[in-house]
């Protein structure tokens, strides 16, 4: 199973624990990636890379947001929303500098969700600069690197520390439970006695 480094992570463990999974070990304070826990091997990787690896078979089963999922376009199973994770991908611009979008000018716009990003600019009827950023997408407005951005929105804290107001949002987020298409075949027992237990406790 590949799991998300970060804040999901608390939750996935949560949800799973309440299903009869005690994966509790990978909470631990340490630099390991690879876990033994609750009858899985459990890898431990950035929030991006969990589709990739269940894709291609390094891991029958993963946990990944929707915006990871619409972003990689992964060819995997998603047969169940955890409903854990939940934020918001959204449009943000400075507060004191809001953006006209019917004047024609030259936008740019700073993310590290280049595809749905692309796919909400052609829904718009909008043409803009698609700048790729990996972290800290709030300073780009901040220096001049970007009009707006578009990014995870929880609280709205981190935009309003830094003078960010939210203009739209995208996506709704939560995470799935995604499946290797292949493992959903050759282990089709042992997934769905996983999804039984989860959809209990959901």
């Amino acid at each position: 199973m590949a799991l998300p480094k970060g804040r999901v992570l608390d939750e996935a463990v949560a949800l799973l624990g309440r299903a009869g999974y005690d994966i509790s070990a990978v909470l631990a304070d340490t630099r390991r990636l690879v876990f033994r826990a609750a009858g899985f091997e459990i890898l431990v990787v950035k929030p991006m890379d969990v589709p990739t690896y269940v894709e291609h078979g390094a891991a029958d089963l993963g946990i990944a947001g929707l915006d990871v999922l619409e972003e990689e376009d992964a060819d995997v199973y998603q047969p169940l929303d955890l409903g854990i994770g939940r934020c918001r991908l959204a449009v943000a611009e400075p507060a004191a500098r809001p953006i006209d979008e019917r004047a024609q000018i030259h936008l740019r716009i700073a993310t590290k969700y280049v595809r749905v990003t692309t796919r909400w600019l052609q829904q718009k009827g909008l043409h803009a600069e698609v700048i790729k950023l990996s972290g800290s997408i709030e300073l780009a407005p901040l220096i001049g690197l970007a009009d707006r951005i578009v990014d995870l929105v929880s609280t709205g804290e981190t935009l309003r520390a830094n003078a960010l107001r939210e203009v739209e949002a995208i996506l709704p987020v939560t995470s799935r439970l995604i499946v290797n298409r292949a493992s959903l075949k050759l282990r089709g027992a042992a997934i769905d006695q996983i999804l039984g237990r989860l959809r209990k406790v959901l």
